[in-house]
C-alpha cells in the first residue's frame, strides 16, 4: 500500500483533513453560544391521522434542521454566519460557535432569523441525506 503525496513536505493529504477545519481556531477566546439543534417535518391530515405516508416521529423522516443560537447582547448587524454542507461557523464580537452537522444540509438555501426579543438566531437548513429519496418519494 503506497500513498502519493502532492508535495513531499506535506504530513497528510488534503482528503484526511476533516470539512471544517479551517474554520477551528483553537486559540480564540471567544465562548461558546448555547444552541440547540431541532428537526422539523412537513405532514399532513392523511400522515398524522390516517397514517397514508411512511412518515413517522424520526428524524429519518424529518426534511429540516433547525439550530438556535442564544446570543444575549449581540445586534443582528454583528453576526456573520458561514454554513458549509456539514459545518456552521457563526462568528460575533463576544461567542464563536464551529458546530458540526450530525446530517449534511443544503447549505446554498438556509434560512436565518434573528428574533431580537429572545436574543436568539434560528437557522433553517434543508438537509440533504443519502437515501431521502426513500421516505420522500
Amino acid at each position: 500500500y503506497q500513498v502519493k503525496a502532492e508535495n513531499r513536505k506535506t504530513i497528510w493529504n488534503t482528503e484526511e483533513v476533516p470539512e471544517g477545519s479551517e474554520f477551528d481556531d483553537t486559540w480564540d477566546p471567544r465562548e461558546q453560544p448555547e444552541y440547540q439543534i431541532l428537526f422539523k417535518q412537513c405532514v399532513g391530515t392523511e400522515d398524522v391521522f390516517f397514517g397514508m405516508s411512511r412518515k413517522d416521529p424520526s428524524t429519518a423522516c424529518c426534511e429540516d434542521m433547525v439550530i438556535k443560537i442564544k446570543l444575549p447582547e449581540t445586534k443582528y448587524s454583528d453576526i456573520t454566519l458561514d454554513i458549509q454542507d456539514k459545518v456552521l461557523d457563526l462568528r460575533t464580537p463576544k461567542k464563536k460557535l464551529l458546530l458540526h452537522l450530525p446530517y449534511p444540509v443544503d447549505s446554498k438555501n438556509g434560512k436565518a432569523h434573528f428574533l431580537s426579543e429572545e436574543e436568539t438566531l434560528k437557522v433553517t437548513l434543508r438537509m440533504s441525506r443519502q437515501f431521502d429519496f426513500i421516505n420522500f418519494a
